[in-house]
């Protein structure tokens, strides 16, 4: 075994560990193993991007309450974005986040979220880039807008989607944190999240694509291998094999 799939097995072993309370280490060493939801939540707020979201959010939720009366059908909107949560998740992971740069005419395509996504491999610890990069959501906010007023045929359609929108990225966006902080996982579901969002940074990067869900997108495009059959990349924390 390679000194790399050594020190990621054995951070895996400390993970699931740490679920259970078994790991001493932190402890011993005087530092904290877990932090409590509070404690978490209070540290979410310390960053731009859940401001930026909220401040969306509730625009849009003033916009669909301003609009008036809107139509059955369009609770359609969010049970339909719901349900394809995990493919969307799946799709911006591997052919955005994981965007190999490339040249084109002279020039290098290497876009903000690849190069802050590759960041976020390399120090998967480093809270402050777990979170959609802020310069990304000041043009996403415009470029959402723009498209819910094109795809919607009324005003209340387009808020109604707006608001799905921005609900659902805050959830993520909560997630992501989450499964990032010390906070230590309780619920069956979350821990299976957890779980696989620590494989796909500590084990293989090509792997465990989805974010808020397991086994879902993952096993319908195949890829959720049973882990025990995976090596370890050696480019799990280095995207690509891509200097920073």
């Amino acid at each position: 075994m390679s000194p790399r799939e050594a020190h990621a097995q054995r951070r895996l072993a400390e993970d699931e560990a740490r679920i259970d309370g078994r790991y001493v280490g932190d402890r011993a060493a005087g530092r904290r193993t877990n932090q409590g939801l509070g404690e978490v939540f209070v540290e979410f707020w310390r960053h731009p991007s859940p401001y930026l979201l909220t401040t969306c959010l509730v625009a849009a939720v003033t916009g669909r309450v301003l609009a008036g009366p809107g139509s059955w059908w369009e609770l359609a909107i969010p049970a339909g974005l719901v349900a394809v949560l995990p493919v969307v998740e799946w799709v911006v992971h591997v052919f955005i986040l994981h965007w190999r740069p490339r040249r084109l005419a002279g020039l290098t395509l290497d876009p903000l979220l690849a190069r802050k996504h590759r960041a976020h491999h390399a120090d998967p610890r480093a809270i402050p880039l777990v979170f959609i990069p802020w310069q990304a959501q000041l043009w996403l906010a415009p470029t959402w807008t723009a498209l819910a007023w094109l795809v919607t045929p009324t005003t209340t359609a387009m808020f109604t989607l707006l608001t799905a929108v921005y609900a659902i990225k805050s959830g993520y966006e909560w997630t992501h944190y989450l499964l990032h902080s010390d906070y230590r996982p309780r619920s069956a579901w979350y821990r299976k999240v957890w779980r696989n969002h620590r494989l796909h940074h500590y084990k293989s990067e090509h792997y465990w694509f989805t974010v808020t869900t397991a086994g879902t997108a993952d096993r319908l495009f195949g890829t959720a291998p049973d882990p025990s059959t995976v090596p370890t990349s050696p480019t799990v924390q280095r995207l690509h094999d891509l200097e920073l």
